[in-house]
């Protein structure tokens, strides 16, 4: 708490992740190790200062070697605090295509990620866990950056 204020600053758990494409326009998604379902790249944003876009770069290149450079914000999500967890902001940044070279180099995090495929947007969206499957489905589609709850549009905004 700051000296003389009568509240405490919140802190707010925070992810970024990336929709990466080939030049066929598929989407990268990739298998965890550590839990069931698919997902894209991505995690949680490190505690020192991190930025939403430094931890999706970061996140990327941790997970398969690749090196995203450029991207738009394409969607903010909020998920709702349960009773185990806190409320959490999720970033998901559109990173564009990469080339048949760079998909030659891609290396898995193995620890963390086992297999990956480059799916079109419509089949992802049958692979990847429901929570990343509403955030990726407002996403990719659209030309501006969405605001979401728990991967929800909400009512009165564009």
């Amino acid at each position: 708490m700051i000296v003389g204020m009568p509240w405490t600053l919140p802190t707010v758990p925070a992810s970024a992740g990336a929709l990466v494409f080939d030049e066929q326009g598929r989407l990268l998604v990739l298998k965890p190790t550590y839990k069931s379902g698919w997902t894209v790249p991505g995690g949680v944003m490190e505690a020192d200062g991190e930025s939403p876009w430094d931890a999706c770069r970061r996140e990327v290149f941790e997970e398969t070697g690749l090196r995203v450079t450029r991207g738009r914000l394409a969607c903010v999500d909020t998920r709702p605090a349960k009773k185990d967890r806190q409320l959490g902001l999720r970033f998901l940044f559109d990173c564009g295509a990469v080339d048949a070279g760079a998909i030659a180099r891609i290396r898995l995090q193995r620890e963390e990620i086992s297999d990956y495929r480059f799916v079109p947007p419509a089949r992802a969206l049958t692979l990847l866990r429901p929570a990343v499957r509403r955030r990726v489905a407002a996403a990719v589609d659209s030309e501006h950056c969405v605001y979401l709850e728990n991967g929800r549009r909400v009512r009165g905004l564009r």
